[in-house]
């Protein structure tokens, strides 16, 4: 349980090439995480064999940058194995997303979850060539991030219990800034690609191209000319999930926004630190860690907090550490 004033050391990592920097935080996270894959027995993780015949199947090009990474933990299979990140120990999380397209594109996302099981990591990479700067998860997975090209992707928990074969939504989404350009790019993958999990995944480029796609491990994903999403695939599914997050009040109540001709972008963005957006029960899993603002024509971003804003572009991004206490 999180006490109240709990301080979690927020961090800006910089480094084009994987190395010394990204190897810390593998070595400060790594017991969190083999804890956590290993929960429900190492019988229940696919082997290192089926992990990798599946990123060859479906993502050869990050084939190389799992490899690097592999070896530079100097670590052996079990690492291999999670890296992968096929078919990983389930987690779910909360989040609002929206997309805006008034009078440039931009998308703006709360991510609700423990902190206590947050990386805390904003990186700035050029691992394939195209510098991507991105919320770390599960080390080398996005939780939401912009490409140099200007495209940006974030998540959202699906609110659906099933779990099948496919990869952890957070490498789909690497995957997606590593080498898509267009938000048309981004949704052959999200479709091609199977996730293991139930996620709406909200995407935008500079043009103003957007969409959110849901995806499942059941069934076909969707494509929708959709600017909101919360935690729910079009009829609620898991009604206790829906209770507690609230996804159907938060999607109808930035829905209104959206509909409402003297909304601004400022004003929607400042709306994301109140509530109904802002949600406080961290101690439950449910509390939101950070906003993002993604301005996809600037190629710039935003981190906001109720007490801090942090911005940083391509052109101007510098590693460094502070703290963020929630309360």
């Amino acid at each position: 349980m999180t006490a109240p004033g709990a301080t979690i050391p927020f961090r800006c990592i910089r480094e084009e090439e994987p190395g010394s920097a990204w190897l810390a935080l593998f070595e400060e996270a790594w017991p969190s995480y083999e804890r956590w894959f290993t929960s429900e027995g190492l019988a229940a993780r696919p082997s290192r064999s089926r992990g990798e015949d599946e990123l060859r199947r479906h993502m050869p090009e990050l084939l190389p940058l799992y490899r690097r990474l592999t070896a530079l933990t100097g670590r052996g299979s079990l690492v291999a194995r999670f890296l992968a990140h096929y078919r990983p120990t389930p987690y779910m999380s909360g989040c609002s997303q929206v997309v805006w397209t008034r009078p440039e594109p931009y998308l703006v996302r709360n991510y609700d979850y423990h902190p206590e099981l947050w990386e805390a990591s904003l990186c700035y990479t050029a691992w394939n060539g195209t510098r991507v700067i991105a919320m770390s998860e599960c080390l080398w997975g996005v939780l939401d991030g912009m490409n140099e090209h200007g495209l940006c992707v974030s998540l959202a928990f699906g609110g659906r219990r099933v779990v099948g074969d496919g990869f952890g939504i957070p490498l789909v989404l690497r995957y997606v800034l590593e080498f898509c350009r267009t938000t048309r790019e981004a949704i052959d993958v999200l479709v091609r690609v199977p996730s293991h999990m139930a996620y709406n995944v909200s995407v935008i480029d500079p043009v103003g191209s957007y969409a959110t796609v849901q995806v499942s491990p059941d069934r076909k994903a969707t494509v929708m000319r959709s600017a909101v999403a919360t935690n729910h695939q079009g009829v609620v599914e898991w009604h206790a999930h829906a209770m507690m997050t609230q996804t159907t009040e938060r999607e109808r109540f930035l829905m209104s926004r959206l509909g409402d001709a003297t909304e601004t972008y400022e004003r929607l963005t400042e709306r994301f630190l109140d509530e109904p957006l802002f949600a406080r029960d961290y101690a439950r899993g449910f509390g939101t860690l950070y906003t993002a603002v993604y301005l996809p024509e600037q190629r710039r971003m935003e981190l906001r907090w109720p007490d801090r804003v942090l911005s940083c572009s391509f052109d101007s991004f510098e590693s460094c550490e502070f703290p963020i206490v929630f309360s």
